[in-house]
């Protein structure tokens, strides 16, 4: 059953969400992530969310995770801010289900 909630990320940006009962995974660097989602991705997560610059430098590993039911990987901003990587991939993927960009109304 997929009933846990992880979160991957530098340890500034994922302490507070150990306060509210997360499960959190340090990474130093993008490969450390690609480690922790690997492993993760066998186990019982339904969620996992990784910090955007992890996102980013493993966009390969997170678009193989889509094409599975669980864990749903989302990807959210550091404590130093947005890259704006999260919220484009919200955007792509929704573009990608139902053939219009409606969140932005851009025409790339």
């Amino acid at each position: 059953m997929y009933n846990r909630v992880g979160v991957i990320g530098d340890g500034d940006s994922i302490l507070a969400f150990k306060a509210v009962g997360m499960e959190v995974f340090a990474a130093d660097s993008g490969e450390q992530a690609r480690e922790w989602l690997k492993e993760l991705s066998k186990q019982d997560f339904a969620v996992l969310f990784i910090t955007e610059q992890y996102a980013a430098a493993n966009e390969d590993l997170l678009q193989k995770a889509k094409t599975k039911p669980f864990p749903a990987i989302v990807a959210i901003p550091t404590s130093r801010g947005s890259t704006g990587y999260g919220l484009e991939s919200v955007r792509k993927d929704v573009e990608k289900a139902i053939g219009a960009d409606i969140l932005f109304n851009r025409e790339d």
